[in-house]
């Protein structure tokens, strides 16, 4: 690719995986709305057991460090391009998938939805958390090929190339698109920034970081068996570094529910709920889990989470019930139980006003429903 006048697409099939529409399927949720709580009155309908002792035994750790530990990213698909200056790529938006690029080698320019473009360059890790369109290019006026347009090389299911360009100063790009399965991902999720930029990382971490992507490349390309087990665990490790740095050091990342989870007391009880959320919690057990009076700790879950603690734990067994409704076969009656319902109609009425809808139907359609009302303060 020599052109001086611009950049020369091949003849090569121009076809991505991302211009699928079945990509999309079975993609998670961003908590962006959720209706009507459970009401107390439904309370009455969880089983009576007391809280699993063997979890409860377990070490009080960071409830943040928990919730890391737990997070688990699907559907991970992976293209890495080399560009030559000059160029332009635009990628559409993908609601609900969290996105993230890595800038291999060179620099360019980056804009996410109708925010500014900003500059990135050799060793930056950027994430994209609001699934708006997205666009790389070497200079802000140069214009912008569709992936339609674009000489994409399909490898694996999993991984796809690109050259492209007008010969000039060459810029490499990861670009990786993945889904989070766990049931307070979006918690988590609201609460991120549209974008997080991790600025140069010092040397030890730019060189594990590049070790890491050689090898999801190698991976990728090769698709051996247990090859996508491979890549999504070590997409893993590089999205949520890149939250943990985030939660780490952002004065934004201490409110809301991150605080509440921060809090030595209150973190406590979200820990022992996340836990153990089938048992008969009451406002009274909780707070003894926190080491506070019943009238303290229902002030202080609320005013830090945003919503008082009964509240809090029907939405959590809402969001554990509608995990396992798509990604397991189990009864829904089974389901319920498990989540402490003794009586499925209950727990289906409880569903709907989370979710909007029943769990069967969550169910046949496949996907993870959308609650319709954020936990974000």
């Amino acid at each position: 690719m020599s052109s001086v006048d611009g950049p020369k697409l091949s003849n090569h099939k121009r076809c991505s995986i991302l211009q699928n529409p079945a990509f999309l399927s079975n993609r998670p949720n961003r908590i962006d709305e959720q209706v009507n709580f459970v009401q107390s009155h439904d309370m009455n309908q969880f089983d009576p057991h007391v809280p699993d002792p063997d979890a409860l035994a377990q070490p009080i750790g960071d409830p943040l460090g928990e919730i890391l530990h737990l997070l688990k990213l699907t559907g991970t698909f992976y293209c890495q391009s080399r560009m030559s200056a000059p160029w332009g790529v635009s990628i559409p938006g993908f609601p609900d998938i969290l996105s993230f690029a890595v800038i291999t080698h060179g620099r360019c320019f980056m804009k996410v939805g109708q925010d500014d473009p900003f500059e990135v360059e050799k060793g930056d890790l950027v994430l994209m958390t609001n699934g708006a369109p997205i666009g790389f290019f070497s200079s802000e006026d140069t214009p912008l090929l569709t992936l339609e347009e674009l000489p994409i090389r399909k490898v694996t299911e999993l991984y796809e190339t690109l050259e492209y360009g007008g010969g000039g100063a060459e810029t490499g790009i990861m670009y990786g698109l993945v889904r989070i399965d766990h049931a307070a991902s979006g918690m988590l999720m609201g609460l991120l920034p549209d974008v997080l930029k991790i600025d140069p990382w010092e040397e030890d971490a730019g060189s594990w970081l590049q070790a890491t992507l050689q090898f999801i490349a190698k991976e990728a390309r090769e698709l051996r068996p247990g090859g996508e087990t491979v890549i999504t665990r070590l997409a893993d490790v590089v999205v949520i570094e890149a939250i943990r740095r985030w939660l780490n050091s952002a004065p934004d990342a201490n409110r809301g529910w991150l605080k509440a989870a921060r809090d030595p007391q209150i973190g406590r009880t979200i820990i022992a709920i996340h836990r153990t959320p089938a048992a008969a919690w009451t406002v009274e057990s909780l707070a003894e889990v926190a080491g506070m009076s019943r009238s303290a700790f229902a002030a202080r879950f609320t005013g830090l989470v945003g919503v008082p603690a009964i509240q809090y734990l029907a939405t959590w067994r809402m969001h554990l019930a509608n995990e396992r409704l798509v990604s397991t076969d189990q009864p829904i009656s089974q389901i319920a139980a498990d989540i402490g319902y003794l009586s499925e109609p209950a727990f289906n009425k409880a569903f709907k006003r989370v979710f909007g809808a029943p769990p069967g139907k969550i169910r046949k359609n496949g996907v993870h429903s959308v609650s319709r009302r954020n936990l974000r303060n």
